[in-house]
Order: C-alpha cells, then structure tokens, then sequence
C-alpha cells in the first residue's frame, strides 16, 4: 500500500510530556521516524507497562474458533449423502429440442494420420490391380471397401474433392492455416494419376464408388454431347475456387449430392438431388464424375501424362472388337485406319478459323464473368450484410435483420463494412474475368480437339478421362488371366460353325467327348 505522509497532523513538539497516567507522549521527531519508516501513522501514546490481558484475550478467541472449527466438521462428516438440499438449483424446462447437426464431429490427430494411412494403403493396391494385375474382381471389391470406410464410416469427410476449396483458400488467406492431413488427401491422388492414372476413381473415390454401383443398364451417349459436357468440371473447379478464395463459401461441400446419404440425414432438396444423380447413373454411367466432378478435371490433366497408365490388352491388340463396346463410359478410342479422311485444305481452314476465334471467346466468356461478379458477391456474407445497411438507411420502414442487429453491436464502423465489401467485390470482379476466360479457353481447346483426328490402329483408351476401372481388360484374349473365358476352336468347332454335320460313328464319340 502506498505512503501517505503528512496525511494527520501531528503535534511537533520538542519536549517530552510524562503524564501522570504513566504515560509518554511520543516526540515529534519520533512519530516522523515512524511513518517514514514503517508507512503508518504512529501510536501517539505508549504504555509503560505491558498490558497482561491481551495475551488471555488471544487465547480464548484461539478456543472458541477452534471448538467452532471442530463442530463444522463433525457436522459435515454425520451429513446423508442424500440429504436434502436447502436451496436447490433451479431447473428450467422448455419445450425446445435442439436440431441435431449434420456435421461429423472433429477427429483426432491420431484418426486423420490413420485415413492418410488408409487413402495411401487404397491408392496403393488400386495402382496394382489395375496396371499390374488388371483384375476388375479386385478393383471392385477395394471399391466397395471404399465406399463403406470414406463414405458411410467417415461420412464422406474429408474428401480429396472437397479439400480443394481448403488449398485454395490457405493460398488466398494468410489467417487460415492449411493442416497437413488435408494437404495429403489433396496431392496423393494427384500423385498417384501423375504415375498410375486415374486409379483414385477407380476404387477409392466414395461418391464414384456409389455410383459405379447402380450402373445397371448404361447406354452410351453421342460423341459431341459427351465433349460438350466435359467442359462444366473445369467451370465448377473454377467457381469453387474463386468462392473459396474470397471466403465467400466452400460450393463443392454445400451442393455435395451424395454427402446426405453418407451421413443418413440432411436436406431434403440435397438429397433429392443425389436420388436423381443415382436415377440417372443406371442409365448414364457415372454422371457426377464424368460431367460435374471438379477433382476429376485435376485428374485428367495428370493422368494425361502419365507414364504407367492401365491398357486394354497387355501385348499387341489383335483388333478382335471384343473389347469395343465394353467400356460404358465410351472412353475407348477406335482405330481409324482405312477411313475415308477429309481434303487436308479443309482442315487447316477449320483449325485456322478455331484458332482466331479463340481469343474472341476467351474475351466474351471473360466479360460474361465479369457481369456475373455483383451477383456472384452477394452470397458473400461481409457484402450481404452492407448492402442490407445501405437499404435500411434509405428506407426507414425496414425493420433491421438478425444479421444487421448483430454487425451493430460489434465494435465495427458501418464505414469499415462498406470498405471490406467493396474490397470483396473488387475481388470478385478481377476472378470474374479470370474464371471467364479460362472457361472459354477449355470450351476453344475441346473444340480444336474434337477437330482434329489422330491416326491410330489399335483400340487404346482415353488416357485423360479413363477411369482405370478394368471392364475391358476382361474382353481382351491376351490377357493371361482370360485365357479360362476363351476357347481355341477345334476341328469339329469350326465344321459345326460352318455348317457341315458330323458323321455319327461311335469311334469319334470318345474324342468328341474329351474335346468337350
């Protein structure tokens, strides 16, 4: 506690005064001493004598707290364990019930090093059964432990195709830290396709896996419809991207069509969607992994390049045709050799008119992205919010939203909103223009693509978009592992399949038999 000198005034006398109490008036010069030193204002008055009833006053205040001390415990220890309250806790009952969430709760460090180590053991094997043993029995039994451990198991959290939106915004927001796991569920399957191709799609990824499943009777769509689509996932990978950079909104986990079966619960509107992608999907194979997919165009782009990539037959193709319409995503490119081809001038005229054309539409589609940005911004949260304070301030009829009320009691200025929501759009608009032009620079090179013909004399699969899921691997006769499912044919075979009857002599029955 501070000194407060000079605070009393003090008699300053030189002399000492002795009454005839015995008592002693304390000089000036010693209660001066006494509050510089000790920082308390002095006793003016000292006995002489030395008072003998404090130490017996001290003494039975020590015995009565002590014998009071004594009979709380006692009281205490004779208490019931259930002895009645006195003053019990209020218990307050409503009628409410609180939702129940539909997002898993968060694991541990130990459970995310755990599904890193089962994604890495997944893509492993899958690379294995499809390019080394080409077995679709195995890739079908590793696609259903997949679908029951990342889908239902883990209720499809966290994805590779989801943890897209997680890397772009760690590299557009220096606030949120990117963690490792997530980072792993994003590269190894990239790595993976880099080396292998697509063999994430094959047997690993849950939402191909439930789809693959209903897969009953797919037909096959014309060429230019399949080419045609294919450019939506480059825009949605687009879009998803932009939205997460500006923390607007993770798009791919929002509109997820199969998450809600996963978790067995969600929105009704959600999970109408997923009932009618796996509608679609027993007619059209895959149709949320072939034209919707975001990670799959990622996936395409590596699997293009690379170097180990699962083929139709292991040796040279013998143009048997069996493997031709196998595959039900029509992925199998078909040799062309002895076609009729059209006039080389007609070409060149045709990829020279694409190739100016394509700067026109990277502009148009840059613009049309650019138009899209202020509505784009308003799922933005931050802008939503200012534009609903604009409003209310010009119309004083509106009654202020729950969102409004809360921004106005932080300690944030209505100036400071309207700063951080310009910034966003400003944001926004620039992404417009980018993902606009990308789009359109997809869409021109599908079209210079489609253009131009390959000469080729074997049936090869598509290298960006296959699957690696095996189906035609079973069709080819070079396979070792068909040998079983084909049989050379014989003599009496090929004079059956020519028509000529076989003479019935009991000499040839033993052979016919054991050729049988």
């Amino acid at each position: 506690m501070a000194c407060i000198e000079n605070a009393i005034d003090f008699p300053r006398s030189s002399a000492n005064t002795t009454p005839e109490n015995g008592l002693r008036v304390a000089s000036s010069r010693e209660s001066q001493s006494a509050v510089n030193i000790c920082g308390k204002p002095p006793l003016l008055f000292k006995l002489d004598r030395p008072d003998v009833r404090a130490p017996v006053t001290a003494l039975l205040l020590r015995l009565f707290f002590l014998v009071l001390g004594l009979s709380l415990l006692t009281s205490v220890a004779q208490a019931e364990p259930d002895q009645e309250v006195r003053f019990p806790a209020p218990e307050f009952k409503s009628s409410y019930k609180f939702p129940e969430t539909t997002i898993p709760p968060a694991t541990s460090e130990m459970q995310q090093w755990t599904d890193v180590a089962v994604l890495a053991a997944a893509l492993s094997l899958a690379a294995w059964l499809a390019v080394k043993r080409r077995s679709r029995r195995g890739i079908f039994w590793l696609m259903v432990f997949s679908l029951l451990y990342f889908g239902f198991y883990k209720q499809g959290c966290i994805c590779p195709i989801g943890s897209i939106q997680n890397v772009a915004l760690s590299l557009f927001n220096s606030h949120y830290a990117l963690p490792i796991t997530v980072l792993f569920f994003f590269g190894l399957p990239l790595l993976f396709a880099l080396f292998f191709g697509r063999v994430f799609c094959a047997s690993v990824c849950a939402l191909g896996a439930i789809q693959d499943l209903v897969a009953i009777k797919p037909i096959q769509l014309p060429r230019k419809v399949t080419i045609g689509l294919s450019v939506i996932p480059y825009a949605y990978l687009s879009l998803a991207v932009l939205l997460a950079a500006t923390n607007t909104g993770f798009l791919i986990c929002r509109y997820d069509p199969f998450i809600g079966f996963f978790r067995l619960t969600g929105n009704a509107p959600y999970l109408y969607l997923g009932a009618g992608f796996l509608v679609a999907g027993v007619f059209i194979a895959r149709p949320y992994c072939r034209f919707l997919c975001p990670y799959g165009a990622l996936l395409g782009l590596m699997s293009r390049l690379s170097r180990s990539h699962l083929t139709i037959t292991p040796t040279d193709c013998v143009n048997c045709r069996l493997c031709e319409n196998s595959c039900p995503f029509d992925y199998i490119h078909k040799p062309n050799l002895g076609l009729a081809r059209e006039n080389r001038q007609t070409g060149v005229r045709r990829l020279a008119s694409l190739f100016l054309m394509l700067p026109v539409l990277v502009g148009l589609c840059g613009w049309v992205g650019h138009r899209l940005s202020v509505p784009l911004s308003r799922y933005n949260s931050t802008v939503a919010v200012a534009e609903q304070i604009l409003a209310e301030k010009q119309d004083s009829a509106l009654e202020p939203t729950l969102e409004t009320k809360a921004f106005r009691s932080k300690e944030l200025t209505e100036i400071e909103l309207i700063q951080t929501a310009l910034t966003i759009r400003s944001q926004l608009n620039l992404g417009g223009w980018i993902v606009g032009g990308f789009i359109g620079l997809v869409f021109g090179l599908k079209l210079v693509g489609f253009s131009t013909v390959r000469m080729q004399k074997d049936y090869e699969v598509d290298r960006t978009h296959c699957f690696s899921c095996a189906r035609c691997c079973t069709y080819c006769p070079n396979d070792p592992g068909n040998k079983a499912l084909f049989t050379h044919p014989t003599p009496a075979t090929l004079q059956t399949s020519a028509g000529i009857s076989q003479p019935k002599s009991s000499t040839l029955a033993p052979e016919l038999a054991s050729q049988a």
